[in-house]
């Protein structure tokens, strides 16, 4: 009877547990425009290797005032507005979303320290359903941005 009821109480936690080992993040980088900007973003790719879909909601940091999932719009005549994305990303079952420069990316609002080049940043993300996944972020201001990812958002495996 013992043994029967461990067993039982082990299958109910593997089954409730956030599906973390679905989403996995990939090729994240943190950056600042420049040394002593107020403003930084962090780059991803986020795939979802689950099969059901699952979403992006929030960021936190605690070296941010403000943590915000961000996008560009384009505005017409060249001009390119960047704007909160309250409901978060998708996340299809199957595939990967990018969070890239000039494209979707999480946006860190009143710095309150510096981003070092070498050095990483944590960062918990929250997911509608996987839960909270906090990852460690390496800061790389010389990076350049890779063109043709700006606007190719997420495709499929």
């Amino acid at each position: 009877m013992f043994y029967k009821s461990l067993a039982a109480a082990a299958a109910s936690l593997t089954f409730a547990a956030p599906a973390f080992a679905d989403i996995m993040i990939m090729d994240a980088y943190a950056r600042s425009a420049m040394p002593g900007a107020k403003t930084g973003a962090a780059f991803m790719m986020i795939e979802n290797t689950g099969a059901e879909a699952d979403r992006l909601i929030d960021a936190r940091a605690d070296f941010a005032a403000k943590v915000e999932l961000h996008t560009h719009e384009d505005q017409g005549d060249g001009v390119m507005k960047m704007m909160h994305v309250e409901e978060g990303f998708a996340l299809p079952a199957g595939e990967t979303h990018m969070l890239a420069r000039g494209g979707d990316h999480v946006m860190f609002m009143g710095l309150t320290k510096p981003l070092v080049q070498g050095e990483s940043v944590s960062v918990t993300l929250v997911f509608e359903k996987a839960g909270e996944k906090v990852i460690e972020i390496p800061v790389d201001l010389e990076r350049k941005a890779k063109h043709g990812m700006a606007h190719d958002h997420s495709h499929g495996h």
